[in-house]
Parts: C-alpha cells; structure tokens; sequence
C-alpha cells in the first residue's frame, strides 16, 4: 500500500465511530495486505521508515489497532484489515496515579484506564519484570521509565501495588 498519511487518515477518519472507542469487537473483514508502518520497542510509530510526528494521526491509528489470535497486529476498519508490526508492545504507560484508592494509568494516547482485574498487570520478561497493562483487544502498553518508578514508589514494603481489591506483586515472574 502506498498511501501517503493524509490519505489514511482522511480514509480512516471517514470511517471511525462518531462515539467513543471504534467498536472493532464488530469488525471483521478480509486481510487487505500489510502496511508499512511499524511499532520500535520505546513506542515511536513508523510509516515508510519515517517517524509519524502528528500525535492525532497516532491516536486514529491505535484506536483501530488489535491484536488477533495469530499473534500479530491489524489496523481494522469495517472494510480494511492491514497487518503491522510491533517490536514489543503497542502504547506505552506515560504516567500513573491514584485516584480513591485506585491506580490509573495513562497512555501515550491521553487514554486512561483503572489497573485492576479487567485491565492487569503482568511482568514482561524480557525487561527483568517491568509491568505491562492488559488492554482491550488484545494490546498491551509498557510502562515508560518514569511511570515505572512512580509505580514502583507506590509499592508498599513488600513490593506489591494495590488499586481497590487488586493487588500485584512487582518483579512477579523474573
């Protein structure tokens, strides 16, 4: 596929949901190709080899993306389904914080999500155990060095992190 970023963009945007988070849950076409933008490890996306500077063409792009049971990562539209890679994790965690007892962190797309039971934490092994958030539709999003040791400091003496009735032990898995 050769379409510069506006076109995508114009071509997307003319088919996302007008409310809220795009219900990708509903879509399900064909594999139209793989595109040529990729995910590096510390979370910068890449179209044709060139760093996607515009944050809401980034935000379009991770609001249509899933990973499916292959293990690998689609952008999805009602129509289109085009394969892209990641290097490790899709969205990262930019900061965290407490709000009545609960954690909450914040991606790299200004969403933010309660950590707890529906959206956990689990170790990354690769990284000596730095968390990593379950999101919906299969993505995850690690957490960037600073939102780590925030996170860190919010542990109590054993090490563990607790948001309402959840608790995770950090370093769990290494």
């Amino acid at each position: 596929m050769s379409d510069s970023l506006e076109q995508l963009e114009a071509r997307l945007g003319d088919q996302r949901s007008r409310r809220g988070a795009p219900p990708l849950h509903l879509w399900h076409p064909q594999l139209s190709g793989e595109i040529d933008i990729r995910i590096a490890a510390d979370g910068t996306w890449y179209h044709q080899g060139d760093p996607i500077l515009r944050e809401p063409l980034r935000n379009l792009f991770a609001s249509i993306l899933r990973r499916e049971d292959d293990g690998h990562y689609y952008l999805v539209t009602p129509v289109e389904k085009w394969r892209i890679r990641v290097e490790l994790h899709p969205l990262q965690v930019v900061d965290v914080d407490e709000q009545d007892g609960r954690l909450v962190a914040t991606l790299n797309t200004g969403l933010r999500y309660l950590i707890g039971d529906e959206h956990p934490l689990v170790p990354e092994p690769s990284l000596d155990g730095v968390a990593v958030l379950q999101l919906p539709h299969g993505l995850s999003a690690l957490f960037a060095r600073g939102a780590w040791y925030r996170l860190v400091a919010m542990a109590d003496s054993e090490q563990r992190v607790h948001s309402g009735d959840y608790t995770h032990q950090l370093g769990a898995g290494t």
